[in-house]
């Protein structure tokens, strides 16, 4: 009680003097008491009441703030009601608000009261302010009455063409509600989810979809018109109802698109045949490939524009993208999911929970997917159980012989927690990966008779239940861990493992013909204390040993049966029954006594010790039925996809509707006077000409648009809507447009020269000048190539002529891969780049950040380049000693590309020491590690005595260390030799501009950062000392710095294509700060490890 008056009080705030007037005025001395510390709660009610009958705006507005301020600390304001509801009418804008936050809490509980105000929400529906039109329906369908059902059908409708996005959004959630009240309006329902879906507001399109799915999720076909352009507003909606929609579109794709892994079938079948082969084969192959399976355009618009999606701060969203990948994408493209499902990782216990969950089982099928971060579920020993457990399920997914030795130390560890639940857990795990790794069997076996020693009783237990599951496997090899077992049965009290040991020494009595009576004479005296399960299994012992070895144990047998027919549990007394008239053969035995051995002996298959989410792939990934294992109310099952494709045209738009939604996100786009590009008047007329004027105004506008659209596309991750818009049209109009706007750049170019040159030099003369600084010769006509500099856009021109192309400045654009490039660089997957070779890459670093600061460009450019010439180091392949007299050198070329986008060139000098001729020098039996490939070069025929020749080698190290091994041949002999590469020379170098780096950078820290302070010797403290000491030591570019003390590097991998940035800082004192970031940590801490040493020495 004291604690309402003290909120009271506290807020009291300025209306206390007049509210105390008129409490003095209109109560008793008493009454005037409710103002005070410890006043009772009906008092204070009361003087609520009193403050909303009151003539005073003032003294409403701030009895509404208090009574809203109750409702929001969960205490009970029911009883204001009939006080509240009289100010729904108030002319005061702030109070008729809070009047109806107050009526949506309360007025399915007090129909009857809300119902006499009917009216006047019927007239608050009118309202000129949205926010009163929003509230009035949302009050309005909460009153839980079926007598005014055609007053909110009614009031729905109006509100669905209401202006305000919010009041129509408002309408989208009533419909849920009129649908639950009253299922027979479900048709008229529907013709408004069918107008609302026609909604252009971003706002509306996630309460719609999820009217959608609760009144009709089988009606697609309201679907068809609007697919393109939900999944086009996507990446604007807000984040709930992007989860909706994304569920809403999984469901969908499944029942209009084929499945897309038939394709990946093809594909692994043709990347698994040799890498070289005959052009023609090639084609073959590619165009089989593409003959099987081609991806719907729309199907590839729904993958394309959630994948941005992946890096939304709301765990809900990237679950929902991660689900729809796994049941929609091919499994080759799938795999992106797994970084962003890691990252959530780091949210929350519950957050985890579901993402383990779904981890878990996307781990059994595609182990791939998550193998690349297995430290990831390390447990950490601030995880509760239930997350320990759901970690150690997935390490146990992901095992395999790689990494299985790995993962056993990991468990040796978690074996010794504090947690038994989790040290029981592990116990089992470790038992799972001796029954699926069959080369650790033996080894995990034996640790876990180590464990049978353990101190702590359930370890104990838990290991004997799993031993047992695994001797059951191969018995006959263990009959000494069977003897071990029985001896501890004394020690052991869990139910569970006495029970364990006690079967298999039942199953396996003919294996220990001693050791068994006498199990069976200690557990007799103990029978009436033991467990029920442990009494089951005593019995079993009996019935087994009668069979095998009367004899003995034909007394013990007895005693046993008569102990047990007057147990207390019926079950014992039932099997006793059962066991005597099945063994003890006598007048009354049925025909079965006969087959008793067979039955009580017989040949039982090892138990599968399986995960437990093995079964829960039936169910869509990140719905509650999943996490349940159980079907929830509710859920809609995902359909199988279907053998032949429905007709794609149902999702066709009209143009005057797709014109409605088209450039929704952003603001619109200017027309283009010019027929520069896709001119919808060539396109009809075939007119090929402009006026002067529209041309002199393309120069300059529509380049500037080109700029901004380009910059803001690369920003958000998403594409244009010119874009979007044009992936809907067919083939063959595209190719024409490309004809008619190829004609017209070539008709036009002569005035478009001379104007765009003159307003552009006239605007600035440095861009001709980065522009030209680029440029390659080639037979004799030169072409300039991309700089860093050179604008992007969309779609590449084709090249007029030599002299055309050396004046024309805004022709000359980046191809369309340099924009997908930069988008998937976050999508941690491969990527292929053309391997051209910027002439910027050359050009000295003060001259190239000179160029740098005269861009014009905001758009980013990332080009592979070749390194300036270093001398790399020699290793020694094979020494003439032990060659027989045959030496062989290597060492790294850094020639990107030479033998495919994902393999080192290494360069092999050969070389004959003897005074005979050596014939025949090859390469066989490669010892390569899983996923890492080889380009041998070609046999040497004849190398002449004291001869030397130098070829050149590919080799794919999967970005790793790993050596590559094989044997160097000659004619007669074989030498065993292997390439190890150093971490510097598995990158190619990337020249990019500062502003790209830093932005990169920004983007790959935390994890991805690794750094060190190290001292630096005085004469390595110079630009072009540091620059030629890193460029030795790796393959890196150097990316132009606007700062002395700041020296900067980048490279990718070479196998996957991972960005991996260097910077070296240089600090007061003689130190420096060396930082790397990238993606691949474990590489990252390897050229940290090598770059120290290579700066601090003198």
């Amino acid at each position: 009680m004291s604690g309402n008056g003290l909120s009271y009080s506290e807020q009291g705030g300025e209306a206390a003097p007049e509210l105390a007037q008129e409490a003095a005025a209109s109560t008793t001395p008493s009454a005037s008491a409710a103002f005070g510390l410890f006043s009772s709660g009906t008092k204070k009610n009361e003087d609520l009441k009193q403050m909303l009958e009151s003539s005073k705006d003032s003294a409403k507005l701030d009895a509404m703030k208090r009574i809203v301020g109750m409702i929001a600390k969960g205490k009970n304001a029911s009883e204001l009601f009939p006080a509240v509801v009289k100010n729904v009418a108030s002319k005061n804008i702030e109070i008729k608000k809070l009047v109806y936050v107050y009526l949506m809490r309360y007025a399915e509980e007090q129909q009857d009261l809300a119902l006499l105000s009917i009216s006047t929400f019927q007239r608050a529906l009118k309202d000129p302010n949205q926010l009163i039109r929003a509230s009035a329906l949302r009050v309005l369908s909460s009153i839980r009455v079926p007598i005014i059902v055609p007053i909110m059908m009614l009031a729905i409708k109006e509100a669905s063409s209401d202006l305000s996005p919010y009041v129509r959004k408002n309408a989208a959630h009533a419909i849920q509600k009129l649908y639950s009240l009253d299922p027979e309006q479900k048709d008229m329902l529907i013709e408004v989810i069918e107008k609302l879906l026609k909604d252009r507001s971003t706002l509306v399109a996630g309460s719609v979809v999820m009217a959608f799915e609760e009144v009709c999720p089988d009606r697609i076909d309201l679907i068809h018109k609007n697919y393109r352009k939900l999944c086009n507003l996507l990446v604007d909606v807000e984040e709930w109802g992007q989860v909706v929609i994304i569920h809403m579109l999984t469901r969908y794709a499944r029942t209009q698109f084929v499945s897309p892994w038939k394709g990946d079938e093809v594909v692994e079948e043709y990347n698994e045949n040799n890498f070289y082969q005959s052009d023609e084969e090639q084609k073959e192959k590619v165009q089989k490939v593409k003959n099987t399976y081609t991806m719907d355009p729309d199907h590839r618009l729904l993958l394309r524009n959630t994948k941005p999606l992946l890096q939304s701060r709301n765990a809900a969203v990237v679950m929902a993208v991660a689900q729809l990948y796994w049941h929609l994408a091919p499994k080759s493209e799938a795999g992106i999911v797994s970084k962003s499902l890691v990252r959530l990782l780091r949210s929350n216990r519950e957050v985890q929970y579901i993402v383990l969950q779904n981890i878990a089982t996307m781990s059994i099928q595609r182990k791939g997917m998550f193998e690349p971060y297995l430290k990831s579920f390390y447990v950490r020993s601030t995880d509760p159980t239930m997350i320990k457990t759901l970690k150690l399920d997935i390490l146990t997914n992901l095992a395999n012989e790689a990494n299985i030795s790995t993962l056993l130390r990991e468990f040796q560890t978690y074996v010794k927690s504090q947690d038994k639940q989790f040290a029981a857990a592990t116990i089992e795990a470790i038992g799972r990966c001796a029954t699926n790794i069959t080369e650790v069997t033996d080894t995990c076996l034996n640790g876990l008779v180590c464990l049978l020693s353990n101190r702590d009783e359930i370890v104990v237990a838990e290991s004997v239940v799993v031993i047992k599951k695994l001797l059951q496997t191969q018995p006959a090899n263990h009959g000494e861990i069977i003897k071990h077992m029985a001896k501890l049965l004394d020690n052991i009290t869990v139910p569970v493992a006495r029970a364990s040991i006690l079967w298999l020494i039942g199953e396996y009595c003919e294996r220990v013909p001693k050791i068994a009576p006498d199990v069976l004479r200690k557990t007799a005296k103990s029978f009436t204390n033991e467990d029920d399960l442990v009494k089951l299994q005593i019995l079993n012992l009996s019935a087994k040993l009668y069979l095998t070895n009367s004899k003995q144990t034909k007394l013990l047998t007895q005693y046993i049966l008569n102990l047990s027919k007057y147990d207390q549990s019926y079950d014992i007394r039932d099997r006793t029954r059962f066991i005597r008239q099945l063994i003890v053969p006598n007048e009354k035995s049925g025909a079965l006594s006969k087959y008793a051995k067979k039955i009580f002996l017989a040949q039982k298959p090892a138990p599968l010790l399986e995960s437990p989410f093995k079964d829960r792939d039936h169910f869509q990934l990140g719905t509650l039925s999943h996490t349940l294992n159980s079907r929830a109310t509710g859920y809609l099952e995902l359909s199988d996809w279907p053998g032949v494709a429905p007709d794609p045209s149902v999702r066709n738009v009209d143009i005057a509707e797709a014109k409605e939604w088209t450039g929704i996100r952003g603001k619109p786009k200017k027309e283009k006077p010019t027929g520069k590009f896709y001119s919808e008047s060539e396109e009809e007329e075939g007119e090929s000409a402009s006026t002067s004027t529209s041309e002199s105004e393309s120069g300059s506008e529509s380049e500037k648009e080109d700029k901004e659209e380009t910059s803001s596309d690369e920003s958000s991750g998403s594409y244009s809507s010119s874009e979007e818009s044009s992936n809907s049209e067919s083939d063959s109009k595209e190719s024409t447009a490309k004809k008619t706007s190829r004609a017209a750049a070539e008709s036009d170019s002569e005035d478009i020269k001379v104007k765009g040159i003159s307003k552009k030099r006239s605007t600035s003369s440095s861009s001709d000048t980065d522009s030209t600084s680029s440029k390659e010769s080639s037979s004799d006509s030169k072409s300039e190539s991309d700089s860093k500099s050179d604008f992007v856009s969309g779609k590449s021109i084709s090249a007029i002529s030599s002299k055309k192309e050396e004046t024309t400045v805004q022709d000359r654009k980046a191809p369309n891969k340099q924009d997908v490039f930069l988008l998937d660089l976050d999508d941690f997957c491969p990527v292929t780049t053309p391997m051209a070779v910027p002439a910027a890459a050359l050009l000295s670093p003060s001259l190239t950040a000179d160029l740098e600061g005269l861009s014009l460009s905001s758009s980013s450019v990332i080009d592979v380049a070749t390194q300036v010439s270093m001398p790399t180091k020699t290793h020694e392949l094979l020494h003439r000693m032990s060659g027989k007299g045959l030496a062989a050198n290597y060492h790294f070329s850094r020639q990107p590309g030479i033998f495919g986008d994902c393999m080192v060139s290494v360069q092999v000098t050969v070389t004959n020491t003897t005074d005979q001729k050596i014939e025949n020098i090859h390469i066989e039996e490669k010892k390569l590690p899983p996923g890492m490939r080889m380009h041998e070069f070609s046999p040497i025929e004849c190398l002449e005595p004291a001869g030397s020749i130098t070829v050149s080698m590919g080799i794919d190290f999967c970005d790793s260390t790993q050596t590559a091994s094989f044997q160097l041949c000659t004619k007669d002999d074989h030498f065993n030799v292997s390439i190890q590469p150093p971490v510097g020379e598995l990158l190619l170098p990337v020249t990019m501009s500062e502003k790209d780096f830093k932005k990169e950078q920004g983007m790959l820290t935390g994890m991805n950062e690794t750094s060190a302070t190290i001292a630096v010797a005085p004469q390595n403290s110079t630009r072009l000392v540091i620059i030629e000491r890193v460029v030795k030591a790796a393959n890196l570019g150097v990316v132009p710095s606007g700062q002395d003390n700041i020296h900067r590097f980048a490279a990718k991998t070479v196998h996957s294509g991972s960005l991996m940035l260097v910077t070296v800082e240089l600090k007061e004192s003689s130190t420096a700060q060396l930082v790397i970031n990238t993606e691949k940590t474990v590489i990252g801490s390897i050229l940290l490890r090598e770059l120290k040493p290579v700066l601090s020495q003198g």
